[in-house]
């Protein structure tokens, strides 16, 4: 009976890899380098004081959690490290201290804890804690200070102007200044060239795969392509959306997470092509200007129905078709 246990193949992830948690999740952290260090290039040491807060906060309610647990907690192993560090990239570089600590509490415990700790959240961690911060604190959420001007002075950003002035109040922008970061918005909004440096890494590790990125993308591009197809009077060009808000960093890092995306192939397309779909869905139509983290969020919860319905091909399986 022990030996006919022992031939049962189920889900992914099946035996073992040369690769632990600890290695993967500091390997993620050191991947956004480049992003941060264009971040504290644009809005200085504030930028690092989010950072060092929401990874100390983070860390810190990781190991509170795992001293009163009945469960093992390894809170070092770089998992609450990154969560830490994907939020101080979803928040403005001058969030008040208590709010960086809300969103931490609520990423680590309501977004992950609560379901069981790492490997068993259906949400991203991260993206719970923004929704739920943009949702709670408006105002502290939607005021961005302007980059490389560090005497106080706040903006909107591009798809905050687009949606409240029009097209009209963005034709001055210049694409390579976007694609630069040279725009308000939040810490990991602003510059999708650093964030394509240290994606191009996890490529190269195969922690991530082409999948995801580059159906959320195309299906953005794509889709408000048409629209502006139609009407360019009144929508923005693609490339103003591709390079605008936080797609290249929800696209590269959030919903390519291992835990909350798919794990086939075919899922792992119409996961990225909704997450596409609905956060164009929000640019163009929403009152929100930007549908990223809610565009994520709402594919995180169809991930298990992908992985049932379009399940990953078990080691020895062989198809037949």
């Amino acid at each position: 009976m022990e030996a006919k246990k022992l031939l049962i193949m189920d889900s992914s992830p099946l035996g073992t890899v040369g690769e632990s948690t600890r290695k993967i999740m500091y390997s993620v952290a050191l991947s956004l380098v480049p992003a941060l260090a264009v971040s504290v290039w644009m809005f200085g040491w504030e930028a690092v004081r989010v950072l060092v807060l929401t990874s100390i906060f983070c860390v810190g309610l990781e190991a509170i959690i795992a001293k009163f647990s009945r469960q093992k907690i390894d809170y070092m192993d770089g998992s609450a490290l990154v969560t830490g560090i994907l939020l101080a990239m979803n928040v403005p570089s001058n969030a008040p201290w208590w709010l960086l600590f809300i969103g931490s509490l609520v990423a680590i415990v309501l977004g992950k804890q609560v379901f069981g700790g790492l490997g068993q959240n259906i949400f991203n961690p991260a993206l719970v804690a923004r929704v739920f911060l943009l949702i709670s604190f408006p105002l502290q959420m939607t005021t961005w200070p302007l980059p490389q001007v560090f005497d106080g002075s706040t903006g909107a950003t591009p798809l905050g102007i687009l949606k409240t002035e029009g097209v009209g109040a963005i034709a001055k922008l210049n694409v390579g200044d976007l694609a630069m970061g040279h725009m308000g918005g939040s810490l990991g909004e602003i510059s999708a060239l650093a964030l394509l440096i240290g994606a191009a890494f996890l490529f190269y590790k195969k922690y991530i795969t082409w999948e995801i990125p580059v159906t959320f993308i195309g299906t953005v591009f794509v889709f408000t392509g048409i629209f502006y197809a139609i009407n360019p009077a009144q929508y923005a060009s693609p490339v103003f959306h591709m390079f605008t808000g936080g797609l290249f960093l929800g696209a590269l890092y959030m919903a390519t997470d291992m835990v909350t995306s798919p794990l086939s192939f075919k899922g792992k397309l119409i996961f990225g092509f909704g997450c596409g779909f609905f956060t164009a869905l929000i640019r163009l139509f929403g009152s929100y200007p930007e549908g990223v983290s809610f565009a994520i969020l709402f594919m995180n919860a169809f991930v298990p129905l992908l992985d049932r319905y379009f399940p990953e091909k078990k080691f020895g399986m062989v198809n037949n078709g």
